[in-house]
């Protein structure tokens, strides 16, 4: 029998609602490769911010950005929306495979994705989080990371608080994917994980097959995938790209802040820029959308589940997200892949993010 992947078939989804009827605060990791950016900033705030969320911590990853980058700009967003006992912990620093960061040139050079978006594997890693933060913001930090590994903090928040904890991995699986090696004793006790990462039925952003964050490990996000938990959400390209911030959307969002909360929030902006200059330009959210389905999963409208695998064999298709109709790989799990949200309740949710900072 053939197998029937997602990557090559249009599948229609149906609405299955995931709301926690619990009347208890989501408890929520928030697992991340930050960056500061429009979707990083405001992802961060709406969770924060949120009545209905209990932001345990924000672990961070390597993967746009390096670990002490990404734990730099995470202190920072947290500071501008006065949110400052959150702990931030610093986690995975390499991809898991052998030497990647090494052998990147050679790595593109073989594989024809030329000029495309590598994130943190495009320049040299810095070595401490405070003088990325004293560099770039020209001031002290107010606080500083948790003096604990990502990785043991996930593994701790866990077994603290078991069934309750949702694991929100923005960013490349290496953590997540080391907790679970570290303590497989966790996986039954972890309520849902929530990724944003993959490309099924449209191609990816870094290689024609692959989507960044799986594509910066594989290996990671095969483990996180293959791994049994209670319930797994995708939120990929497929959903993504149909949410589109052009110049107008933008300018009212941003509208909402005062001039210097929103410098505070986001230092260099990038879309600014990019949007004075090509106001025709058409950009995308993407950890904002995984953020505003755990705020308020009624926003999702339509889905699918299927057995989901990444491809891991170096080549041109390495770091494929791979959907199973049927005659799924053995160890895969099934995983629901988010095909649609309601758009218009999700610019209301960001819109009232930026009305509560």
């Amino acid at each position: 029998m053939k197998r029937f992947c997602l990557s090559f078939i249009l599948f229609l989804g149906v609405t299955i609602s995931w709301a926690d009827n619990s009347d208890n605060r989501q408890k929520i990791i928030l697992d991340t490769d930050m960056v500061e950016l429009f979707d990083d900033g405001i992802a961060v705030m709406m969770l924060a911010k949120a009545p209905n969320i209990d932001l345990l911590g924000v672990t961070v990853v390597a993967g746009n950005t390096w670990v002490s980058e990404g734990t730099a700009y995470a202190i920072r967003q947290l500071e501008a929306i006065g949110i400052t006992d959150i702990p931030v912990l610093q986690g995975v620093r390499l991809s898991f495979a052998p030497n990647r960061v090494e052998n990147m040139r050679e790595e593109i050079q073989l594989f024809g994705f030329g000029e495309g978006y590598s994130g943190s594997f495009a320049y040299e890693e810095p070595t401490f989080w405070k003088d990325v933060y004293t560099s770039r913001y020209k001031q002290e930090p107010t606080f500083g990371p948790t003096d604990m590994h990502a990785v043991n903090f996930i593994i701790e928040q866990v077994k603290q608080y078991p069934h309750e904890v949702t694991i929100l991995a923005i960013g490349p699986c290496c953590n997540l994917a080391m907790a679970v090696r570290m303590a497989p004793e966790i996986i039954p006790l972890i309520k849902r994980v929530v990724y944003m990462g993959g490309a099924f039925t449209v191609p990816g952003n870094t290689t024609p097959a692959a989507e960044f964050n799986w594509w910066y490990d594989p290996e990671a996000a095969r483990i996180a995938l293959r791994s049994p938990f209670k319930e797994q959400i995708v939120v990929g390209l497929d959903v993504c790209n149909q949410i589109e911030l052009r110049k107008n959307r933008y300018e009212q969002i941003v509208g909402l802040l005062t001039k210097e909360k929103f410098q505070a929030m986001l230092h260099d902006n990038f879309l600014q820029t990019t949007f004075e200059e090509r106001p025709e330009t058409v950009w995308h959210i993407w950890d904002i959308v995984a953020a505003a389905l755990c705020v308020e999963p009624s926003i999702l409208k339509r889905e699918m589940t299927r057995h989901i695998d990444i491809n891991t064999q170096q080549g041109l298709s390495y770091g494929q997200s791979l959907a199973f109709a049927h005659n799924s790989p053995t160890g895969t799990q099934p995983v629901r892949i988010v095909i649609a949200v309601d758009e218009k309740r999700l610019w209301q949710l960001i819109e009232e993010s930026c009305r509560s900072f």
